[in-house]
């Protein structure tokens, strides 16, 4: 069973993220148009649950279950869409996950989203502690509950997602 774990921010985060980038860009290659880390783990200072996003743009987002045995080959299992339509997605690490790697085609707007949710977390202290201090609570509330976990915080990021794009689209 798998715990929520949500923790203080860790500078090591970083460097997990490069490395895993420098793995991706590898594999994706010409078919890769750009490589971001987002969710909480890329936000300086958020509390988090240690698994690094991974965002890769890709230019063909069908082209991208071409590249799925290379995934499993550096740890990953291949999801498809897992839930999101035109996404690839990717987890590493079983029940301990360490990254996720979400795929979306350029012109996509899930990722102006990921990427001014992040922007907008790392403009403002307030709120990035806020949802910090949420994340925290859920984890000790529903600590082998992701599902709940996930609901909790759903409200939350959800409002901050659409004041976000507002912001960030100026």
């Amino acid at each position: 069973m798998r715990k929520v774990e949500v923790c203080a921010y860790n500078e090591a985060w970083l460097i997990m993220f490069k490395e895993e980038e420098n793995k991706l860009a590898n594999i994706f290659e010409d078919e890769l148009v750009a490589l971001h880390h987002i969710g909480s783990t890329a936000v300086r200072g958020l509390q988090a649950k240690p698994i690094i996003d991974i965002m890769p743009v890709v230019r063909d987002i069908e082209k991208v279950d071409n590249y799925n045995q290379a995934m499993i080959e550096i740890g990953y299992e291949p999801r498809g869409e897992n839930g999101i339509p035109k996404r690839r997605y990717f987890q590493k690490g079983g029940d301990n996950r360490t990254h996720h790697v979400h795929i979306f085609q350029v012109g996509s707007e899930d990722i102006t989203r990921h990427l001014a949710f992040r922007e907008y977390l790392s403009t403002f202290p307030q709120v990035k502690k806020e949802y910090g201090e949420l994340k925290q609570s859920l984890a000790q509330q529903f600590p082998y509950e992701i599902a709940a976990y996930i609901e909790g915080k759903d409200g939350f990021v959800k409002e901050m997602e659409q004041r976000a794009l507002k912001w960030y689209q100026k």
